[in-house]
């Protein structure tokens, strides 16, 4: 009796890796064993930045409000301070959004923040 292997498991497994690879570039996209590498480091980095991209979407929402708050003549700290005092409950997403589309409406919440600190 011969022995079985998962021939058919394996090829699957195999052709999967390769199908996530088309696109690399050289050896990456041919090679069965290089292209199952990059495949993996590939999903780990897509892991990492999913994660990553969160804390820069803070980044650049706080540097829109500080931008704004600026023109306005406060600090985005003395403003952050402020708003949590007069229990401004906007986060900084919605707040970046104020500021962009809405300026005269973030010019009443940078007041009220002001009107807080005094």
């Amino acid at each position: 009796m011969s022995r079985s292997l998962t021939g058919v498991a394996q090829h699957k497994k195999r052709m999967a890796a390769m199908k996530k690879a088309k696109g690399f570039i050289g050896g990456r996209s041919k090679l069965r064993r290089i292209a199952q590498g990059a495949v993996i480091k590939a999903e780990v980095r897509a892991t990492i930045d999913r994660r990553k991209r969160k804390g820069d979407f803070r980044r650049l929402w706080i540097t829109r409000i500080s931008a704004a708050t600026r023109l306005a003549g406060i600090s985005y700290s003395r403003f952050i301070e402020g708003a949590t005092k007069a229990k401004i409950e906007l986060d900084r997403k919605t707040l970046s959004e104020l500021a962009i589309h809405e300026p005269e409406a973030f010019q009443l919440v940078v007041e009220k923040a002001k009107a807080a600190l005094n």
